[in-house]
């Protein structure tokens, strides 16, 4: 081992020590009471009990054979829940960060004042941000239901946090608002070290500006973008606070990770809870795996 390789491993040292003191042994237990019928009351009276939270007769994937049972149960609602909400709300601040990046590599006054204006939605806490749009948002007193009735675009109030119907992407949207910043300032970044002469070339060539970012300004930022996209797609599939905080959090709403805080601590069923919170994991990173390879078969094929 080279003296360069020994200096990395050492400098790296203390970090592999922490993460496997507050990450790798946290989820090792997980995974070990996810095989266990171990209660949230006395843990240390659990018994193996094998696969039988995940595929046992009422598991977590009893009916994965059975597509209507699944989807239907509980734990498949809680899935396509945060898929729904996952998809959506990072599709949109995807979309929405880049426009709002756009805008802001742009030269003009005051430009300093709107970036740090721009930032404040994400500054604010997930939980003062959900009940300050909870608020907003009652079907009694809020101020958008005045706004939409004087406007005419709504007969009736609507209670956008409890209607089934709304409640869903009543959060994302309000997702959307929040974490669109994050989005953009990470986009902002790739686009401030692109190289100017490449929009200069085709500035003088009369290139048109969609053509430009198609063809130079996308290309150049899929990297930073596709990392961008990654980082918030993990936290969406984990979402909990919000939902949780802005709506009822019921089968409407409810998200894996709400799945998983339901069982292990309102109903103390902490080996049903961690195979759920272990699911969760799984899913997690094949999602994650599943968009770096993605990433890299398109790149390849632009390369080739």
């Amino acid at each position: 081992m080279s003296i360069r390789t020994r200096t990395a491993w050492l400098f790296l040292a203390p970090m592999l020590v922490t993460l496997g003191v507050v990450a790798a042994w946290p989820l090792a237990r997980t995974i070990w009471f996810s095989f266990t019928d171990a209660n949230i009351n006395d843990p240390s009276l659990a018994q193996w009990i094998g696969f039988e939270h995940y595929f046992g007769e009422f598991g977590l994937f009893a009916n994965a054979t059975n597509t209507d049972g699944f989807w239907n149960s509980d734990w498949g609602i809680a899935i396509v829940n945060t898929l729904k909400f996952a998809c959506v709300s990072v599709t949109l601040e995807t979309m929405s960060g880049m426009g709002v990046a756009l805008l802001l590599n742009q030269e003009f006054k005051g430009r300093a004042l709107v970036r740090a204006a721009v930032l404040v939605p994400w500054a604010i806490p997930t939980i003062v941000s959900a009940k300050m749009w909870g608020w907003m948002l009652h079907d009694q007193f809020g101020l958008v239901n005045d706004w939409l009735l004087q406007l005419h675009l709504i007969n009736e109030r609507i209670a956008w946090t409890a209607d089934p119907h709304y409640a869903l992407w009543t959060t994302v949207a309000v997702d959307v608002w929040k974490t669109t910043p994050f989005m953009a300032l990470l986009i902002l970044a790739a686009l401030q070290t692109l190289p100017k002469e490449c929009y200069e070339a085709a500035r003088v060539d009369g290139v048109h500006p969609l053509r430009v970012f198609w063809r130079i300004t996308l290309p150049l930022i899929r990297t930073p973008l596709m990392v961008a996209v990654i980082f918030r797609l993990l936290d969406a599939l984990r979402v909990f606070d919000l939902i949780y905080v802005l709506t009822a959090n019921d089968s409407s709403t409810i998200s894996m990770s709400g799945f998983v805080r339901r069982e292990m601590v309102e109903n103390g069923n902490m080996g049903y809870g961690s195979a759920a919170a272990t699911s969760l994991f799984v899913i997690i990173g094949l999602a994650t795996v599943l968009l770096i390879r993605l990433g890299r078969v398109r790149m390849s094929e632009e390369t080739a």
